[in-house]
This record gives C-alpha cells, sequence and structure tokens, in this order.
C-alpha cells in the first residue's frame, strides 16, 4: 500500500486543533498557566505532622507564621492558667526553694515569706514570659539557621522562610501542652511536675531531688517532642534552601545550637541547684 502523502498546502494541516495544540505545548504557554494553589492554614497546621516534606515546600514558597505562632501562645497560657487553678503556684516556688541548697540555708521564716511573695508573683511571670519567651525564641532561632544556612553551609535562605518553618515545626509542642494538660488533670496535684510533666524525657527515669542537677537537665533535655521539632526544623530548612542543602546539613544546622543552649542550661542548673 502506498504511503499517504500530506501535501504542505493540504487543508488538513492548517486545521485550528493543528496550531492550538501547537501553542498549548509551547514553553510560553507552559509558563503561562496558573501556579497550583497553596495549602490552606488548617492542611498546614496538620501537614507539618503528616506530610512534612509536602508541607514545607508549601511554606517556603509562601511564608507564614501567624496562626501556628498564636497557636504556641494560647496553648502555653493553657496550661499556665490550668496549673494556677488544679495545683497551685505555691507548690512549685515551695518545692524549688526546699530542695536546693540555697534555699535550705535562708531562715524559715524568710523561706516562707520568699515562697508567698513568688508564689503571687509567678502568675503574672507566667503570663507575660508567655507573650514575650516564644517570638523571642522563634526569632532568635530563625536568625541562628538563617546564619548557619548562608555562612556555613552557603545556601541561601530568606530569613522570613526560616521564622515560618521555626514556628511551624513547634506544632509538636502544642501537642505536649495538651498531653500536659490531660496529665495534669489525671494526676495528683502533689505528685505534678510542671517541669517534667511528661515521660517522653529521659529525664523521668531519674530523681530529680537527688543526684546530679546537671546530669538530670541533660537527660531531661533529651526528649521526645523535642526531637520531633528539630527534624521538622530541618525539613523545612532543606525545603527553604532547595536542593543546595541535604537533610544532614539542615539537621546539624538545627542540632548545634540546640546542643549548645542544652549544656549552658544544665551547667547553669548544676551550679545553682
Amino acid at each position: 500500500m502506498a504511503a499517504i502523502r500530506m501535501h504542505p498546502h493540504d487543508s488538513r494541516a492548517r486545521r485550528p486543533g493543528w496550531s492550538t495544540i501547537h501553542s498549548m505545548t509551547s514553553p510560553d504557554a507552559a509558563a503561562a498557566l496558573p501556579a497550583p494553589a497553596g495549602k490552606g492554614e488548617f492542611a498546614r497546621l496538620t501537614g507539618v505532622l503528616f506530610e512534612p516534606t509536602k508541607t514545607f515546600a508549601d511554606i517556603a514558597r509562601r511564608p507564614g507564621w501567624m496562626v501556628p505562632l498564636a497557636l504556641l501562645i494560647l496553648a502555653s497560657i493553657g496550661v499556665t492558667a490550668l496549673y494556677g487553678q488544679h495545683v497551685g503556684w505555691e507548690r512549685l516556688i515551695r518545692h524549688q526553694i526546699e530542695t536546693t541548697s540555697r534555699g535550705q540555708q535562708i531562715p524559715p521564716e524568710q523561706r516562707e515569706q520568699a515562697i508567698a511573695t513568688q508564689a503571687r508573683m509567678a502568675p503574672l511571670f507566667g503570663y507575660v514570659g508567655t507573650l514575650v519567651a516564644i517570638p523571642l525564641y522563634c526569632l532568635l532561632a530563625a536568625g541562628i539557621f538563617t546564619g548557619l544556612v548562608a555562612g556555613v553551609m552557603a545556601a541561601q535562605v530568606r530569613f522570613k522562610q526560616v521564622f515560618g518553618v521555626v514556628v511551624y515545626a513547634s506544632m509538636p509542642n502544642v501537642i505536649a501542652a495538651l498531653l500536659t494538660a490531660v496529665v495534669m488533670l489525671l494526676k495528683n496535684p502533689d505528685d505534678f511536675d510542671l517541669q517534667n510533666p511528661l515521660i517522653f524525657n529521659a529525664g523521668a527515669l531519674m530523681d530529680p531531688d537527688h543526684g546530679s542537677k546537671f546530669l538530670h537537665s541533660i537527660a531531661a533535655s533529651i526528649d521526645l517532642f523535642s526531637f520531633w521539632a528539630m527534624l521538622l526544623m530541618a525539613t523545612g530548612l532543606m525545603a527553604a534552601a532547595g536542593r543546595k542543602l541535604s537533610f544532614g546539613g539542615a539537621l546539624f544546622v538545627v542540632a548545634l545550637p540546640w546542643a549548645a543552649y542544652v549544656l549552658a542550661k544544665s551547667a547553669l542548673a548544676g551550679l545553682f541547684g
């Protein structure tokens, strides 16, 4: 059978469908296609926990932080308020003073006065501290991570991207706050420890009132929720930097400041505990 040839002036070569298909596959037309819609806020909040890679890629494209930051603050304020009502700050202050060598040296009358004064001031410091400490932590962490990624890893990221990553990656702390509230309501107030309310860290296996305060502080920092947040931050930094930053490099950027903070905190606990 002879092959069918299409003449250059054949009407089929000039059909509208032919030019339409060609225009749809051209580079200019591909560039003109609308960008895929981003995730909604609820999808982001849940996605960082269950689909972190895709979610942080969306956060890197459209950085945001207001809703997760508000959740972090509200969760912390809720735990503070519940503790004051259900347990009471006097228990915490008394335990802190009476179990330290410095507190035991204070005369009984002065000790009781100090306990009463600090118990009255504790809620105020709790609420104000929450409003200041959480945003300040996110700002400092984002600044340190941005500097390390650009200066040590030679990968370009924007501070706004990293700040969004830090805030969204802190969502495990909201889960920890909810679990803390549940444990607080179920547990005897005399047995509840606000400084270590859950058993998801190595410090729960040690006696905080006896032994090395330095080692106990380090053990308490080896925490499931802290590691979860660190892994999420590394995932987010890798998404913000693109292919210029590996997951191992991103994890190093996150783990280095964390290790320095834990050592400094534990050293202070050992000195003044």
